[in-house]
């Protein structure tokens, strides 16, 4: 097994336990929405500390459900990580055909 696929395999081992474990160890049992967004614990930890606190706006869309807003930040995060699979794509391909062209000229100094 080569290095980076070494590397690979023990990056897969860690993203999967990062999922699993707070499952397996029941972490979030003891709360109504075990798994909410960072948003719902920030509006949660604010309007405990300051009861009358009002927020200075108000989102442009709210969707009807949270079902929705989930499968909302999914399609966004698609769309990030094809941007960004197309930018690194993008990268190694011109890295490539570089490696080519110079092997080329290497192989064929006088062109022909």
């Amino acid at each position: 097994m080569s290095r980076n696929a070494k590397i690979n395999a023990v990056l897969l081992l860690a993203v999967a336990a990062l999922a699993v474990l707070p499952l397996v160890l029941g972490l979030g049992d003891h709360k109504e929405e075990p798994f909410a967004g960072a948003d719902a614990e920030a509006e949660a930890a604010i309007t405990e500390i300051e009861p009358d606190y009002e927020p200075w706006f108000s989102p442009l869309y709210e969707p009807p459900s949270g079902e929705i807003e989930s499968a909302l930040f999914a399609v966004q995060a698609a769309l990030g990580a094809g941007v960004l699979a197309y930018y690194f794509g993008l990268r190694r391909g011109r890295r490539q055909g570089e490696e080519r062209a110079a092997a080329a000229l290497r192989n064929d100094p006088g062109g022909d």
